[in-house]
């Protein structure tokens, strides 16, 4: 072990989506888009679907980095409701109602309950509905929103058949959303619920749950529907999600939040 970087981490899941959660100033100067391809490779180490960097700033604010699998750096909303717990769960912030400080801002933060947090998310500028592109033929109508990260949202009949890892990551690299790509988000309605698949980028496929894909099928369905927030959604594996919003006009989506599951699973040490 000579030689080598012992670190503490936290292992964190929200409904599935799965990270890794560093805590303290001492990681802030390690090359954490490194860590995160180390850190989070399945069968070979801990592994996650990403990497959460914690920081506390004052009382009632923790700032937040997220790194996807891949390495590269994203906002977050699944991994910003488990820095939440995180912080609550392990006495770091003594509040029920705080910040998290993330890339798209300082975001309110909210202990619901036991492993329940509902936290404020981005707006969103403009819901582009039947957005116009080549895409496979499966894909009759898709509809693109920015929800923190960008999110193709596609409605479909069945999705318990679906391919979700060969036609999200067609969508995914498709020309229409430039080089940098896109999030793609299954999705269906039923009985006033929405059912929701997610294939992430960075993580380069399908999450049990995205906390930015589950709050871009929501607000893309209520633009379609009339559906009145808060609008319930259920991720991959069942676990229920709420999404509130305010259409204050027909282009910004305010007020967002997003309520969902988040736990810490174990805490523990590696040599790096």
């Amino acid at each position: 072990m000579s030689g080598k970087l012992k670190i503490e981490f936290y292992k964190m899941s929200g409904a599935g989506n799965d990270f890794v959660l560093l805590f303290g100033k001492k990681y802030a100067k390690l090359n954490l888009k490194k860590l995160a391809l180390k850190l989070c490779a399945r069968k070979t180490s801990i592994g996650a679907d990403g990497l959460l960097y914690a920081e506390k700033i004052s009382k009632d604010i923790i700032k937040m980095r997220y790194f996807n699998r891949d390495g590269s750096e994203a906002f977050c909303g699944n991994g910003a409701r488990c820095c939440a717990w995180w912080a609550s769960f392990n006495g770091i912030i003594n509040k029920k109602k705080f910040k998290i400080e993330t890339v798209k801002g300082a975001l309110k933060a909210e202990i619901i309950a036991k492993e329940k947090v509902k936290v404020e998310m981005p707006d969103v500028d403009k819901v582009n509905l039947n957005y116009r592109g080549i895409y496979p033929s499966a894909v009759k109508k898709l509809h693109f929103l920015h929800t923190g990260a960008p999110h193709a949202v596609v409605p479909v009949r069945n999705l318990e058949t679906l391919d979700i890892n060969f036609l999200g990551n067609k969508i995914r690299h498709n020309k229409v959303f430039g080089k940098e790509g896109t999030n793609v988000d299954f999705i269906c309605l039923k009985g006033g619920r929405i059912f929701i698949r997610t294939y992430e980028r960075g993580v380069e496929a399908e999450t049990l749950a995205c906390g930015t894909g589950i709050t871009a099928g929501a607000i893309a369905m209520a633009a379609l529907m009339d559906i009145k927030p808060p609008v319930i959604c259920l991720a991959k594996n069942g676990e229920k999600f709420k999404v509130w919003f305010d259409r204050g006009n027909k282009e910004r989506i305010s007020n967002i939040y997003l309520q969902g599951p988040a736990k810490q699973i174990f805490k523990g040490e590696m040599c790096v």
